[in-house]
């Protein structure tokens, strides 16, 4: 089927899912997750072909790990679904209700976007949190992985596929598998309401350079640890363990440390004996260098978003610093601050310009799953509209409800009505 019918698909199908009850939402949500289990096995088979081919052609150790997709990862995409189903209709809330004048009533009321395509990188168990999302949103999605995962991704959407034969309309979610495909979805302004790209900041502006398709921005993730003078040495070293390397290939690891100087003698060894224990190659600024052994950081280090076991460290001489070095170099993803001081900690939250600002904890924690969404479409760095992990409230919108009993506009002139505002 051309992409063009795809998304005219997709068109219809969104009309039909805007008006499925929760209860049949939730229906078709238990039914993709009996059928990942009943096509495990298909499903493992062609990621084993994906992850032999992507081995062949070199990926990088970290994203490897991202593309493999095994029992463990089914068992995290199966509680992903299970915590989406347990979770409130976002559907048809009431977010005001107004009189405006007696016996007429406005109300606004959250609804679903319509059709939604999203490109994102080769993770085979996004498709699947995305699906979900956007189901349970009543949404429709037209959904482009990275071409590593290809194999893997068409064997999701066939199992996704069978499974809601009959429970949910036709075209609810298609797989797109080329760059052509994508170019065409760019095009298809009258059909497709939102596009959500996932990938560098290239990426995204190439994205938002070739459509008139609205589009929210999930750009890379350069994200920051600035220990703060008023630190506790040990938690902070606790902390930038996790921030740096639970998780490589994530957009939510921090890829640029800051020590404040006045704490860089007692925490930078100690940090470094741990980072490098857990095979993190370090690259700091000149004075960093004088504290430990690591390798001398360029420029473009402090605009790098790693996905590997890579660490930047730069000593700057006030939070202030540290603030502006974010703003300047940061992908307004997520920054946190390890610090005792609580004037600094407030400083810190109004003046960083990122979607996530934490106080003493991991920028790991950036994530629509541990921050109750269910799961996440991805994590916006732009401002407008959505910002931060998206979850499903981040995939509706919302209309009035003007509900009356025969007023016209020319009462409301004439004096024979008043307006009063009043709220319900």
């Amino acid at each position: 089927m051309e992409q063009k019918q795809w998304a005219l698909h997709a068109r219809q199908a969104a009309y039909r899912l805007a008006v499925l009850s929760l209860e049949e939402r939730n229906e078709g949500l238990k039914s993709i997750k009996a059928a990942l289990e009943k096509n495990a096995e298909t499903i493992f088979a062609e990621n084993a072909l994906d992850m032999a081919q992507a081995e062949e052609e070199h990926l990088a150790g970290p994203l490897l790990k991202r593309l493999k997709f095994d029992q463990a990862k089914l068992n995290s995409v199966l509680a992903g679904l299970d915590s989406l189903i347990a979770l409130p209709d976002p559907l048809s809330k009431q977010t005001l209700a107004r009189e405006l004048t007696p016996g007429l009533n406005l109300y606004r009321v959250s609804c679903p976007i319509g059709v939604i395509g999203v490109v994102f990188e080769s993770r085979p168990d996004a498709l699947v949190q995305i699906a979900g999302l956007c189901l349970k949103s009543g949404n429709a999605s037209l959904l482009k992985g990275g071409r590593e995962a290809l194999r893997t991704n068409r064997a999701l959407m066939d199992a996704m596929r069978a499974g809601t034969k009959g429970l949910l309309p036709d075209g609810w979610a298609a797989l797109l598998e080329t760059r052509d495909d994508v170019n065409d979805m760019l095009s298809q302004d009258e059909s497709i309401d939102l596009i959500i790209p996932r990938g560098s900041n290239a990426f995204v502006r190439y994205i938002m350079e070739h459509t008139t398709i609205p589009v929210m921005g999930h750009a890379e993730g350069l994200c920051h640890t600035y220990v703060d003078a008023s630190a506790d040495v040990d938690m902070a070293v606790k902390v930038v363990v996790d921030a740096k390397t639970q998780a490589l290939a994530v957009c939510n690891a921090t890829e640029t440390l800051l020590v404040h100087k006045d704490i860089a003698a007692a925490f930078l060894p100690q940090c470094a004996k741990a980072l490098k224990a857990q095979g993190v190659e370090l690259r700091g600024d000149e004075r960093t260098r004088e504290m430990i052994d690591c390798l001398p950081a360029s420029d473009a280090d402090w605009d790098a978003e790693y996905l590997d076991a890579i660490l930047s460290i730069k000593i700057v001489d006030s939070i202030g610093e540290a603030i502006a070095h974010i703003n300047r170099h940061g992908s307004h993803h997520t920054d946190a601050i390890l610090a005792q001081d609580k004037a600094a900690q407030r400083r810190f939250l109004s003046e960083v310009d990122s979607a996530g600002v934490y106080v003493n904890c991991s920028t790991r924690f950036a994530d629509g799953f541990r921050y109750g969404f269910g799961a996440e479409v991805g994590i916006a760095t732009g401002k407008l509209h959505a910002r931060g992990p998206v979850g499903l409230e981040g995939l509706c919108t919302y209309k009035y409800h003007l509900i009356g009993s025969g007023q016209t506009v020319a009462e409301t002139v004439d004096g024979t009505i008043q307006y009063t505002h009043r709220d319900l």
